[in-house]
């Protein structure tokens, strides 16, 4: 593909979406899929926001179909409820972005529910979504979830003694690790969609290096990090160039269930998107199987 952009985007009428996440990428998502005709569910905990989005896009997209979906992917109990209100609202779901997520908070936070922060919100929260929108997604049309990884990727491993890093937390790998369990899951959600015949296709996709706010959101204003995001913008790619690797993985018909989408230069790191190859690690399919298993047992949550 060749510096492929949401104007590339096939017609989505017809087609209901879910993103998760009211800013950053998740806003770029949803306000491509509506300017190609989706019906969009942007979801996210605060109403305020998610009221502003909504706002942003219609006034972008007159007409625009959007709407928002109060979630606080920091607790299960509000995933559930969020999901049965879907169930009740919709027919089927044709496309989840498993989008939204906290980074390098620096001292070791949790969800509701007890989970490390970082490993609750970006990787169980969204293998706890999938698995209830299921059903759904199981009566959408060509129905695709795509799970957001990220560079940092690379680096992760995942750390089954200390899952929940109680012995030892350190920002950056705690984070690794929650990317590469949201990449490995949609590869092992893709296997085992093949297995039973759910009919339901799973894709990853990372945004290279974006200017979003997730960095100064998690990290701190004036982290390290923060500031470089501040004072040194021409470090981190657009929004809505970091947001094109989900939406090819999301929308393109040549996009293939299983494979791993990210920008095509520097390493990875800002382009156009392109198929890369997906870290080492994330392949490993034995492991795949027992952090499924392990996330099930966590979240309560079995896939049909």
């Amino acid at each position: 593909m060749t510096k492929w952009t949401s104007k590339n985007i096939p017609s989505q009428h017809g087609r209901t979406a879910v993103v998760t996440g009211t800013g950053g990428l998740g806003y770029e998502d949803a306000l491509a899929l509506a300017r190609a005709g989706a019906s969009v569910v942007i979801a996210g905990r605060n109403p305020q926001k998610g009221a502003e989005a909504v706002a942003a896009i219609r006034q972008a997209v007159p007409g625009g179909q959007v709407r928002f979906g109060k979630v606080d992917l920091a607790s299960l109990a509000s995933i559930a409820d969020f999901a049965t209100q879907l169930a009740r609202e919709l027919d089927g779901l044709d496309l989840l972005i498993n989008n939204a997520g906290v980074m390098t908070p620096p001292e070791r936070r949790q969800t509701s529910d007890g989970f490390e922060l970082q490993f609750g919100t970006n990787y169980l929260s969204h293998f706890a979504l999938t698995g209830h929108l299921l059903p759904l997604l199981k009566k959408g049309r060509n129905a695709r979830v795509v799970t957001l990884g990220s560079v940092a990727a690379r680096s992760g491993a995942i750390n089954f003694d200390d899952l929940q890093a109680q012995r030892g937390y350190k920002p950056g790998p705690v984070y690794s690790q929650s990317k590469l369990a949201c990449v490995m899951f949609a590869f092992e959600l893709s296997r085992r969609s093949k297995a039973a015949g759910w009919g339901v296709e799973s894709l990853a996709a990372h945004p290279g290096v974006s200017r979003t706010d997730l960095l100064p959101n998690g990290a701190g204003e004036w982290s390290a990090a923060g500031m470089a995001r501040r004072f040194l913008p021409f470090l981190f790619q657009p929004v809505w160039q970091g947001a094109l690797p989900t939406l090819y993985a999301a929308t393109d018909p040549a996009a293939r269930d299983g494979a791993y989408y990210g920008p095509d230069r520097l390493g990875g790191t800002r382009g156009y998107p392109t198929e890369e190859k997906p870290p080492r690690q994330a392949l490993d399919t034995a492991v795949a199987a027992r952090l499924w298993d392990i996330s099930g047992e966590l979240t309560n949550v079995k896939f049909a």
